[in-house]
Formats: structure tokens, sequence, C-alpha cells
């Protein structure tokens, strides 16, 4: 295993400095899902459900989530996005979201696509919790990412 880049020769957390590094594009894919009820996801479907427009305001929070992660996850730099998508797909026992974010920079943008995947997921089970308190929020992880020093790495199917 490589040196731990977030500690310091005393063993103490800090935020890497990525002053030196070339600004390069990045992209990367983070995806996850949420099981359910079928009375959720037809009422997601159907746009009953009793909140409103649920996969609507899971977008818009998941990015507005990936814009603020450098505030939410301690050490993670501030980061100029230059775009966030975040996409749902209906599966038979649920919702599989998944995020893709880019910029130019001098550093990933691993943890924006994947906190715009919890987030995302997370208002899901808020807006619909009412009809299943038992939904489960499962499997978020990175798919692909390209770019930096380290280049382009792509998840196991």
């Amino acid at each position: 295993m490589g040196k731990l880049t977030h500690l310091g020769e005393d063993g103490a957390a800090h935020m890497v400095d990525v002053g030196a590094k070339p600004a390069t594009a990045r992209r990367a894919v983070a995806s996850g899902r949420i099981t359910m009820s079928q009375e959720a996801i037809a009422a997601i479907r159907e746009g009953n459900a009793p909140k409103g427009d649920v996969l609507g305001t899971a977008r818009i929070a998941g990015i507005m989530a990936a814009k603020r992660t450098g505030e939410l996850i301690p050490l993670c730099h501030p980061l100029a996005l230059d775009a966030v998508n975040v996409e749902f797909a209906y599966e038979q026992d649920g919702i599989r979201a998944t995020a893709t974010a880019s910029l130019t920079g001098k550093t990933g943008v691993e943890m924006e696509a994947m906190t715009a995947v919890s987030v995302a997921l997370l208002t899901i089970y808020d807006m619909a919790k009412a009809i299943d308190r038992g939904m489960v929020i499962e499997g978020v992880r990175l798919i692909a990412k390209s770019g930096g020093k380290s280049g382009d790495w792509t998840a196991a199917p």
C-alpha cells in the first residue's frame, strides 16, 4: 500500500497540497440504489408520492450536495465543478441513482460523484418514507474515473 496522503510525518491529518499539480480534465461516475416496496415504486413512478416530485427533488439535492462536498467531507478540497448530472433508473425492487461529476482542475471529483448519489438516495428515502420506512440504501460506489496523475480507472463488474 502506498503512502497515506492525508497524514503528515507526525501522523496528524492535513489537507493535501495540490498547488503544484497541473489542471487536467477529470470525470467521475458513481452509482447506488435504494430498494423499496412495489407500492413506493408505483407512487414515485406515477407522481403520487405525498411530498411531490420525488426524482426531480432528488436530482436537485444530489447536484447541490456535489457542489458542497468540500464542506461535508473533512480534508476534501472545495471544487469549482464544470458539470454534475444525476440520473435515475427504475429496477424491479427499487431505483438506481447514477451521478457524473466533471471539471478541469488539480484534484479528482470522485467524492463529489459519490456525495451526489448518496444525497439523492437519502432524498428519495425522505420523500417516500410515508409509504415505506423499510427502504434500504445500498451499493454506493465509484464506477469510473478519468484524468489526473493516476489516469483512468473502472470498477470491476
